[in-house]
């Protein structure tokens, strides 16, 4: 039996979640809510019909050359009709193995995506906003050459506009950050690939943008739209309290989407909050039981290290 690798992936662009993945050599699961999971198979050389023996990615992204084998729902594993080219019984002992691991796994996994691909700032080249990210270097070169930067859009993530805003007809605040953040990048924009170790919070915005704008209207509009992301970036690892506390704070105004995701935050600051937005979450869907200090509104930017690893 092969050893199983478990880990998660930021979901970009734009950030929209994170991915669970747990890994043996020809199958992997994989979870966008750590409750339900999809295994995939790929063959060896020998199997399949002209497939070669691609590797496993190590995010999202399905590649070619895979074959959705079986679904786990609630440690329930119910496996898929194969096609005849594949071993049944090399299939079914990937599948036991990654079922025998997810019954007693606890996610969130640790997160892997350490190769990240950043857009600068265009007056210093401080990182600005991030874009893609993956677990090897060997899959930096697959992604395409990609200079912006992307918000969720209106239809997935509604923020409301003021009355004043409305008045005058103005785009979405998705739109308009978004617009923003393109703006600051100016008009040939940079982009990096960047090597972080895990925890290491260098110069990077922990909300994976940067903050700190000049104009009192800008700083406005990029935290009505981080706020309101707010119950997706308590997903991310290793942020700073002071920003977690932040989070859950502006994430209570949302509970139903708070209590969609808390199966994977990695950590909670106040325990007793989040019950209360859980038990808020269910009272408004009607159903029964299921199995802050202001930001700093001028930072200022920092230039990449002189020492981050810089992969071009």
């Amino acid at each position: 039996m092969s050893s199983i690798r478990a880990y998660s992936q930021r979901l970009l662009p734009p950030f929209s979640g994170v991915v669970q993945i747990a890994q043996s050599e020809r199958a992997r699961a994989q979870s966008f809510d750590g409750v339900s999971w999809e295994v995939h198979y790929v063959p060896r050389r020998s199997q399949g019909q002209g497939q070669g023996q691609p590797q496993m990615p190590l995010g999202y992204a399905l590649d070619r050359g895979y074959y959705r084998v079986a679904h786990i729902q609630d440690g329930r594993l119910t496996p898929y009709v194969l096609p005849a080219v594949l071993d049944a019984d090399q299939v079914a002992a990937c599948i036991d193995e990654l079922a025998d691991f997810l019954r007693s796994a606890t996610v969130p996994f640790p997160a892997a995506d350490v190769f990240e691909y950043w857009l600068l700032d265009g007056r210093d080249e401080s990182p600005l906003a991030l874009i893609f990210s993956c677990c090897e270097a060997a899959q930096m070169s697959t992604y395409p050459t990609k200079s912006g930067w992307t918000a969720l859009p209106h239809s997935k993530l509604r923020i409301d506009s003021t009355a004043a805003e409305q008045a005058r007809q103005e785009p979405p605040v998705n739109h308009r950050f978004q617009e923003m953040v393109t703006n600051r990048a100016g008009p040939q924009p940079r982009t990096v690939w960047v090597e972080r170790a895990p925890g290491d919070a260098g110069d990077f915005p922990p909300l994976l943008v940067r903050e700190d704008w000049q104009s009192d209207p800008e700083h406005d509009l990029c935290q009505r739209y981080l706020l309101r992301t707010a119950p997706i970036l308590l997903l991310l690892h290793g942020l700073p309290r002071a920003v977690r506390e932040r989070l859950e704070i502006a994430a209570k105004r949302h509970a139903v989407e708070v209590d969609q995701y808390f199966p994977l935050y990695p950590a909670v600051n106040d325990v007793k909050r989040m019950a209360a937005i859980r038990v808020e979450a269910r009272l408004r869907r009607g159903s029964p039981e299921r199995a802050e200090p202001s930001p700093t509104k001028k930072q200022a930017p920092t230039p990449l290290s002189k020492d981050m690893r810089i992969l071009e």
